[in-house]
């Protein structure tokens, strides 16, 4: 194999490892269990995909909190993974070539503007709702990070002052609203007796109101989210994926009417919200383009 690198997506509920060509292809896979072990799950997986390959480089998506500097990670659902040395231990795996590290909502986006739905804009935000709210940025069509590589976080934007606690350690964050558990869970709470996001959208569906509800108040979070966050960064497209976001306009209805409501800058007014293209693999694609 030519012109081929080396990814890894690790999240709270799984480590994928890849090898991507130049064109975003995902050649060769290896999924994990992150429970399975944590760093052993991320080897076993790297080496399951490896097989002797010839990598150009390596490119790293984790979840959050990150510290580019640093090369650590600290994933706020990976218990034993405090400033862990990922960008080392992973560069020992693999000597001689680059390795970078970006947050696994960054690479989400990157993947999205290169390869998925983000291709016509170089301003955008890149949203995963599924069991929690994770998001990045791409400003002039590179991956922007901030300071410690973790901007864009827009699942702790917070949309309720005073609401439900969170596990960044604030309160009323859209992450609290919008993510599959809590929608589950305020569900479940006025009546409704399912137990996923899933069976909560085919309920919704149906003609439920308590799930059509729950839906309609974690899209109205997310909107709220995106207006506060393109007004910053002067955006011109949201791309939108994660399990939640396979209800479709089940979410995105509210999304756009609160995005009509809240997001009144002139320079917002083409401000585009569309479904992700690439699926689960968004972040190992763009992991992988983080390698040039």
């Amino acid at each position: 194999m030519t012109d081929v690198v080396l990814a890894l997506d690790v999240g709270g509920t799984k480590v994928a490892a890849a090898l991507v060509d130049g064109r975003g292809t995902v050649l060769r896979e290896a999924r994990r269990p992150t429970a399975a072990g944590g760093w052993a799950a991320a080897r076993e997986a790297i080496e399951d995909v490896l097989h002797g390959a010839d990598v150009r480089g390596v490119g790293i998506a984790c979840a959050g909190p990150i510290d580019t500097v640093a090369g650590t990670v600290s994933p706020i659902n990976i218990a034993d993974w405090q400033d862990f040395p990922l960008l080392r231990e992973v560069a020992e795996l693999v000597p001689g070539v680059p390795v970078e590290l970006a947050g696994d909502g960054v690479c989400m986006a990157l993947g999205e503007h290169r390869f998925g739905a983000g291709r016509s804009s170089d301003h955008l935000l890149g949203i995963v709702v599924s069991t929690g709210v994770g998001g990045g940025l791409v400003f002039d069509g590179k991956p922007f990070g901030g300071r410690t590589g973790n901007a864009g976080h827009i699942g702790h934007v917070v949309v309720e002052p005073g609401g439900a606690p969170c596990t960044c350690g604030g309160r009323g964050c859209a992450e609290t609203v919008a993510a599959g558990p809590h929608l589950v869970r305020w569900a479940r709470e006025r009546g409704w007796n399912g137990s996923d996001a899933g069976g909560l959208a085919e309920s919704a569906r149906a003609g439920d109101e308590v799930a059509r509800a729950a839906f309609e108040r974690g899209g109205h979070a997310v909107g709220l989210a995106i207006a506060a966050t393109a007004a910053v960064c002067d955006l011109d497209l949201v791309v939108i994926g994660g399990g939640v976001a396979e209800a479709g306009e089940l979410l995105f209805a509210p999304v756009r009417r609160t995005l009509t409501t809240h997001a009144g800058l002139s320079f917002l007014d083409k401000l585009r919200v569309e479904r992700a293209e690439l699926g689960s693999r968004a972040g190992l694609v763009g992991a992988a383009a983080l390698i040039g």
